[in-house]
């Protein structure tokens, strides 16, 4: 069940995530920890989530490099589970770098950790181009491969699979 959105004085004592007057560094670790345990968050989704819930950038940045330190928040681990997750979604490295800098993550190591996948995109770009299009036609009009070949950029390949798809089959 969602809580539904409230500003920090109108939640209430009943609000656990909510900060207190004071500020309180332990409370708004307690509600950084309920987030990380939920799932894995970017270090930028986390600092996102607690100045909506109303922590002070000078209570979140501290307590974030410490929960950094302690191993409990990882931008590389985030990026690796969302990456994987992505692609095994059909989503192609394009699409998938751009999502990860969304979420504040650095380009390098986007690129790094989908370099790291041990996932063959020409192969995940083939097996949705079927889900969609059924067999691969090479002797296509140019308007319908065209069309074909931007809806697998959308889902973030590159031409190059576009191209290696029509030569493979």
């Amino acid at each position: 069940m969602r809580r539904p959105n409230r500003s920090p004085a109108e939640a209430g004592s009943d609000d656990p995530d909510a900060p207190d007057a004071g500020q309180d560094p332990a409370a708004a670790r307690e509600s950084a920890l309920r987030l990380l345990t939920r799932r894995e968050h970017s270090a930028a989704e986390l600092a996102g989530k607690l100045a909506q819930r109303g922590w002070l950038p000078e209570i979140v940045d501290p307590l974030i490099a410490r929960l950094e330190e302690l191993g409990l928040q990882s931008d590389r681990r985030f990026a690796e589970a969302f990456s994987r997750q992505r692609a095994e979604r059909s989503y192609g490295p394009r699409r998938i770098r751009a999502e990860l800098n969304a979420r504040g993550i650095d380009a390098d190591l986007a690129c790094e950790v989908i370099d790291g996948l041990e996932i063959d995109f020409r192969e995940q770009a083939a097996a949705f181009y079927r889900r969609k299009y059924g067999q691969i036609d090479t002797g296509l009009e140019y308007r319908e491969r065209a069309r074909r070949a931007q809806a697998l950029y959308r889902r973030g390949f590159e031409s190059e699979h576009f191209r290696d798809l029509l030569r493979n089959d």
